[in-house]
């Protein structure tokens, strides 16, 4: 337990950031599962439509340094190529 004043608001600070920082990560997992529903589901145009809005929830979250940049271009690399492997809607 925190002694001092000091060490007392330094564990709410971390507390409540450690909260926001959750929310973040959470938003990003629904952002990536989104688009992976909609792959699985083999609509390429839906999939394409949704994957451009979780890039820029992936790189938001990055620049906030919630996850590593090379861990949301991963995602988006890997995102990207299931995608262009959908075969075309005839």
């Amino acid at each position: 337990m925190a002694n001092s004043a000091q060490a007392r608001k330094r564990a709410r600070q971390n507390d409540k950031q450690r909260a926001h920082n959750a929310s973040l990560r959470s938003t990003l997992r629904t952002a990536v599962k989104r688009v992976r529903q909609a792959i699985e589901a083999g609509d390429k145009a839906a999939a394409q439509n949704i994957f451009q809005q979780s890039v820029c929830v992936l790189d938001r979250i990055a620049d906030k340094k919630i996850i590593h940049k090379n861990k949301a271009s991963r995602h988006k690399s890997r995102l990207s190529a299931q995608i262009k492997a959908i075969p075309a809607a005839v």
